[in-house]
Order: structure tokens, then C-alpha cells, then sequence
């Protein structure tokens, strides 16, 4: 399983734009064999901070998301349009605990 942890800080007048893109690349990714979910949050501490947290099945399913996201929205659009600054980390998750 791998998780890509998304930190974006978009420009205040741009937010609901930032939402709104968000939500319809939401119905391609949807149709990704491999895409698990996706949850955002807004931070507590820093409410200009939107955290998106991406579970994909595999690599191939990620590159899948890499490849519809890069011709949907390119990252110097992205930093032009919608952000002031963003971060994108990639990680394997090594554990999974829950209590369900």
C-alpha cells in the first residue's frame, strides 16, 4: 500500500477553486484499479493548511494517478493557479492497525 500525503496552502481567493478541481479529478481517480481512497482535512493549528491523504493499491496504481493528474493539472499550473506553497510526500505504509 502506498500513501501520498498532500500539504497544500492555497491562495485564500482560490480555495473553493482548489475544492471544487479537487473534487472532479475525484471521479477520474475513482475509476484508477488500485485507488483506495482519499480523506482532506483542514488543519487546527494552521487553517490556511489542507491536508490530503491518498491510499493506492500498488505502484502501478499510483503512476496511474501520476499520469491523469499531470495532464489534468501540471504542478506549475497548480503553483501558479491554485497554491502559495504545497508539499507532496510519497510513502509505503510498512504497518496497518485498526480497531474496527
Amino acid at each position: 500500500m502506498i500513501a501520498v500525503i498532500f500539504e497544500a496552502f492555497p491562495y485564500a481567493e482560490k480555495r473553493g477553486d482548489y475544492l471544487d478541481m479537487a473534487s472532479r479529478m475525484r471521479g477520474l481517480v475513482d475509476q484508477i484499479d488500485g485507488f483506495i481512497s482519499v480523506e482532506r482535512f483542514q488543519s487546527l493549528s494552521n487553517p490556511d493548511k489542507i491536508l490530503s491523504i491518498s491510499v493506492f493499491r500498488d505502484e502501478a496504481a499510483l503512476n496511474e494517478w501520476r499520469e491523469m493528474t499531470a495532464q489534468k493539472v501540471t504542478p506549475q499550473a497548480a503553483r501558479e493557479d491554485y497554491f502559495q506553497d504545497f508539499r507532496i510526500r510519497v510513502a509505503h505504509v510498512m504497518r496497518d492497525y485498526a480497531m474496527l
